[in-house]
């Protein structure tokens, strides 16, 4: 046993009443991925008593697990300090201790700033090593301020605990499951290299086991994530290395597991197992997020997204030539370093080519550390945000009208939670939309047929169409 897992293992002290019950609000920022990190880091602190709770004010411990990828985003997060320093003050005047923890990409990014701008702040510690988060709270309940934000060398997934089953089905039939972390494209508007580091693959084995546990627990559906997903290259029983097409074929075995998706996905990563996965298993979901982020091969060359505007469109087309019916997802930026209107207008061109079903676009922000922080002729913000409007209006056209080309058919939707109204569900589409249908609550977690009778703003609305599957 190392060191750490000893650490990891060694009891929590019981409270004043017998207990070791004590209830923790962790607030996530940002991508799926610190949704899964936020998931993890509860099922870890379960071990030393510590329950989830969405009530703040009777958190014993508050974790703020953080994302650097907007602008402003660490001011976000000490503006939030400010207010939990408050709330700590008081909860100290009436004899309750409350310990405040900040993790994830800022904590990172920040470190000792932190403790040094948020004095309230007892626990910084960085995506790479939430595995020794119950260590460090433990050592901050001893009077130390801890930050620990150094890269890992131990796998930190192999000391994390996998949550009972009655927790798994308590949180819904639908589950994200990282298998990648990091990224090696080094782009130059992102920071991602430098606060989640180079790509991580998770082997092939410890994958299909937490899949299978979740599966156990109720999960029919399993999105895997990666800063970098397709870059997946976990080793096999042999040590041999697999592709990412390779892991959904192995993982649309299991029985039970009815659905699958992946993101976020790079271009230069989408290999022909990849493609073939998505001609193949009826468990992955015709749906896919691919960024582009310009569609001007000068930005993109300035950008560092090491691919063209055409080569983009052509591995577009082979996906569609496999899985005609999939769904197409993009992420741009407007504004980028040096854009002219001749640049964004190649960009519209490309969006009208490819027909989105969804996307997300941003302006362009200075990230500080990043090479794109340095370029000049930045762009002016009324001139991003004009092109940003103009986009934005695009693709909602073509969202609206990916969405009115639904009706009428009949497709399967996997039903998640209740809706707003009595009898009726939200369930998702093949092409992750939300569904409103009538159907009782016992039958969440099912698969059924239903027709689309008419879209919302966000949504889809349905009738039944024959009997659950």
């Amino acid at each position: 046993m190392t060191q750490d897992s000893a650490l990891l293992q060694a009891p929590e002290p019981m409270l004043r009443d017998g207990s070791n019950s004590r209830k923790v609000f962790i607030k996530t920022y940002g991508c799926q991925m610190n949704v899964y990190d936020s998931t993890r880091m509860s099922d870890a602190l379960a071990r030393d008593g510590y329950e989830p709770t969405e009530d703040m004010e009777e958190a014993d411990l508050v974790l703020l697990n953080t994302c650097h990828i907007r602008e402003k985003a660490a001011e976000k997060v000490y503006s939030a300090l400010g207010r939990l320093r408050e709330m700590k003050k008081k909860k100290a005047a009436d004899g309750r201790e409350m310990m405040i923890g900040v993790a994830g990409c800022v904590a990172q990014a920040e470190g000792e700033e932190i403790l040094r701008r948020a004095p309230a702040v007892d626990v910084v510690i960085g995506p790479q090593t939430y595995h020794r988060l119950p260590e460090a709270l433990r050592r901050a309940k001893e009077g130390q301020r801890v930050v620990d934000t150094e890269y890992a060398i131990e796998d930190k997934f192999e000391h994390l605990p996998i949550a009972e089953s009655r927790k798994i089905r308590a949180r819904g039939v639908t589950a994200f499951l990282t298998v990648q972390e990091g990224c090696d494209k080094f782009c130059t508007f992102c920071v991602v290299p430098y606060t989640r580091g180079s790509e991580v693959s998770r082997p092939v084995s410890q994958i299909v086991e937490e899949a299978e546990k979740l599966v156990e627990g109720g999960v029919r559906e399993i999105t895997l994530l990666g800063q970098n997903v397709n870059a997946w290259h976990g080793a096999g029983s042999g040590g041999e290395a697999w592709s990412l097409g390779d892991l959904l074929y192995r993982l649309a075995e299991i029985p039970g597991l009815a659905r699958l998706r992946y993101t976020t996905s790079h271009p230069r990563d989408m290999d022909d197992r990849l493609i073939e996965a998505h001609r193949d298993l009826r468990a992955l979901m015709p749906y896919l997020h691919l960024p582009v982020q310009s569609g001007s091969d000068r930005i993109l060359k300035a950008m560092n997204r090491r691919h063209t505007a055409a080569e983009y469109l052509s591995l577009i087309a082979r996906i569609r030539a496999v899985r005609s019916d999939i769904a197409l997802s993009g992420d741009f930026i407007t504004g980028f370093p040096g854009e002219t209107d001749a640049d964004f207008e190649d960009t519209l061109r490309l969006v009208e080519e490819v027909r989105y079903a969804q996307a997300f676009s941003f302006k362009y922000s200075t990230r500080p550390g990043t090479p794109g922080a340095e370029l000049k002729d930045q762009v002016p913000e009324e001139i991003k945000a004009e092109r940003l409007e103009r986009l934005q209006a695009l693709l909602l056209k073509q969202q609206q009208e990916f969405a009115e080309s639904c009706i009428g058919k009949e497709i399967d939707v996997l039903l998640e939670k209740p809706g707003r109204m009595p009898e009726q569900l939200i369930g998702r589409s093949p092409w992750l939309q939300s569904v409103n249908v009538d159907a009782k609550a016992s039958q969440i977690g099912d698969i059924i047929k239903v027709r689309i009778t008419g879209t919302g703003t966000n949504s889809l609305f349905a009738e039944r169409a024959e009997a659950a599957v």
